[in-house]
């Protein structure tokens, strides 16, 4: 039968190769494509996520096992659909306007991806009407907003009264290294996370409200 924990085991060593022919070898057996998603790359992902809280792995690690996660999704992702397994949620994630910055941004949609939630990536210097339209087409739960220069900061509250204002069921999470828990309350954001693998546990948690 096949070895769920040994997937988990590969992508937590970046072992990209070894979780795609696992991977494949778990479907060819006949394993549910939910089980290998869940106990194995969503499971391995959740280790290097707790190690990554903890700084014992750091962000070339997390890429290395992110990119692993990707190898084995590109098999499963066919098989989850056909069995009608939809993701837990969808997050619309971006750099707001006039921020180019990108590499959180993807840390956190790859950290968000290995939680089970689909992501939709708008991209850098994104404004609120690019938001909303990428809300509108894909029915998300939330927005995760990111801001690397306190002169960007500000386009964080327009983001939030554009989404209220279009009467969007949506919420917004926002981070970067300026941005704190203070900001986020002060501007009416529905949630705030410090670090990529705390953006996966608030993201999970503003989804199932």
């Amino acid at each position: 039968m096949a070895d769920l924990q040994a997937i988990a085991d590969a992508l937590i060593k970046g072992d990209r190769n070894t979780v795609v022919e696992l991977t494949q070898k778990a479907i060819d057996e006949g394993v549910g494509p939910a089980d290998i998603l869940e106990k194995g790359l969503i499971g391995g992902m959740n280790v290097i996520g707790a190690r990554f809280k903890n700084n014992e792995v750091y962000v070339p690690e997390v890429l290395i096992a992110a990119r692993a996660m990707h190898g084995g999704m590109d098999i499963l992702e066919p098989h989850l659909k056909a069995g009608g397994i939809e993701p837990i949620g969808v997050v619309v994630i971006g750099t707001v306007k006039g921020d180019l910055h990108d590499i959180g941004k993807n840390l956190v949609g790859m950290m968000l991806q290995g939680g089970g939630l689909e992501v939709i990536d708008a991209g850098t210097d994104v404004g609120p009407d690019k938001f909303i339209e990428a809300v509108k087409n894909s029915n998300a739960r939330v927005i995760a907003m990111s801001a690397l220069l306190t002169t960007t900061m500000p386009q964080m509250p327009e983001i939030i009264k554009a989404v209220k204002e279009a009467g969007l069921d949506v919420m917004t999470m926002v981070g970067g290294a300026p941005v704190t828990q203070s900001y986020a309350d002060e501007i009416g954001a529905d949630g705030y996370a410090p670090d990529a693998a705390s953006a996966v546990d608030k993201a999970l948690e503003l989804v199932k409200t």
